[in-house]
């Protein structure tokens, strides 16, 4: 199998990736890591995408922060909701396939003949909402399409570390380097420093003259280099605890942007909605309502939100948080002890929840700070405020995330705690 990247306009996306559907109110991180675990170890990055995650790994070319080609494609084509694509690309063949708006196939192949046995083998699925392929392989029923005319806007779908522990250690490994070039940059400096000097007082005053020449010759060139190529001063580290929302402010303001958002429309069904750190959204699927009916409703009951057609039968719509008020907050516990009190609280309101312990490690270039987190993933009937009340005796809580499943009628919630 080749390396799993794709180049589109000089822009590498990833490819190859491992779907799976989550489900409405799922938490990615904790769904992709749970699944990592049961499918291949080695599958260390996620990406979350409408109701799927899609886990990489670095073992093919993955890296954090590249986009997924499925999820462009896919976005490109949102008037169909099945599709089956192959399209050539500069490593080969790239095939993407769309079943009901679940991507089934997303793999790159390094030769013709495979790829098109791929191609002949999903294409004898019936009802295919559009075929794509080369036009010299003369499919029936296909056109010929240019990715680069496909995949040519934004990518809601980027590739993260499942672990935060993995992202502190790269940060401490490009720090390392750093400070290995630093001390490489100014050896000669440094050698001079540590080098004897000889004593004066035992030479000649001709020779001593032309030792001092040579060493303000050589303290000029270094003040002129260090006037040219000083670096500038490191922005101070930025702590995440001293700028928490108030926890109480935030949890009812999810629960209201999420209130205003799942308002009833007629011919229309409310899936899901969720409450990120800026944003709060939703999913809408039609029953037999239309796009203007929609329109029309929500301009007059959600003024000021945006609207986004996935499908023709699904609408996403979207709000924007007001601002809370901003504390700093940090419990002073060790994190052992924030997760195991935190269980005990659990269990206190005879509820189970994920709790993990992770370290974020974060640099300007100069300074590091570690910073132990638990990581909450629990699911409940509470809302929003009825839930936070559970982290009413702990520091630095904030809710990350919160969604709601309207078919299971079901909360879940993503928390972190930033321990001392």
């Amino acid at each position: 199998m080749p390396g799993q990247i794709i180049t589109v306009d000089r822009k590498k996306y990833a490819v190859g990736l491992f779907w799976q559907p989550t489900g409405a109110g799922y938490v990615a991180r904790a769904y992709a890591r749970t699944l990592a675990r049961s499918v291949d170890k080695k599958l260390n990055l996620y990406t979350e995408y409408r109701a799927m995650v899609g886990l990489g790994s670095k073992k093919l070319g993955h890296r954090s922060g590249m986009d997924s080609a499925a999820a462009a494609v896919a976005d490109a084509m949102g008037e169909y909701t099945s599709f089956l694509a192959v399209f050539a690309v500069d490593k080969g063949f790239y095939l993407v396939a769309v079943r009901n708006g679940v991507i089934l196939e997303d793999k790159l192949f390094d030769d013709a003949q495979s790829a098109r046995a791929e191609y002949f083998k999903l294409s004898e699925i019936p009802d295919w909402g559009a075929l794509f392929a080369p036009g010299a392989w003369g499919m029936p029923r296909s056109v010929e399409r240019n990715i680069s005319d496909v995949v040519n806007r934004s990518v809601r779908a980027t590739l993260r570390p499942i672990s935060r522990a993995r992202a502190g250690i790269v940060s401490f490994v490009l720090l390392f380097a750093f400070l290995i070039g630093i001390l490489w940059f100014f050896r000669n400096p440094i050698n001079q420093m540590i080098m004897p000097q000889p004593d004066v007082t035992k030479i000649s005053p001709e020779v001593a003259a032309e030792y001092e020449r040579q060493v303000e010759e050589k303290a000029r060139e270094l003040d002129a280099q260090f006037e040219i190529e000083r670096a500038p001063e490191p922005e101070p580290i930025v702590l995440p605890y001293e700028y928490l929302p108030d926890m109480d402010a935030r949890a009812r303001t999810c629960y209201q942007a999420i209130a205003f958002l799942m308002q009833p429309i007629t011919g229309w069904e409310q899936k899901s909605a969720e409450c990120g750190e800026t944003h709060a959204s939703a999913v809408f699927q039609r029953t037999f309502g239309s796009l203007n009916d929609f329109y029309m409703t929500a301009t007059e009951i959600m003024p000021g939100s945006f609207v986004q057609q996935e499908s023709d039968n699904s609408l996403y719509v979207r709000a924007t948080l007001p601002n809370v008020a901003i504390r700093a907050s940090l419990d002073e516990r060790d994190v052992e002890t924030v997760a195991r009190d935190v269980l005990t609280a659990f269990q206190n309101a005879n509820m189970t929840a994920d709790v993990q312990m992770v370290t974020d490690t974060l640099t300007n270039g100069v300074d590091t700070v570690q910073l132990d987190i638990v990581e909450v993933a629990a699911e409940s009937k509470l809302n929003p405020v009825q839930f936070m009340h559970i982290f009413s005796e702990f520091g630095g809580v904030y809710m990350t995330r919160c969604a709601w499943d309207a078919s299971r009628r079901n909360w879940n919630y993503e928390v972190i705690i930033y321990a001392k």
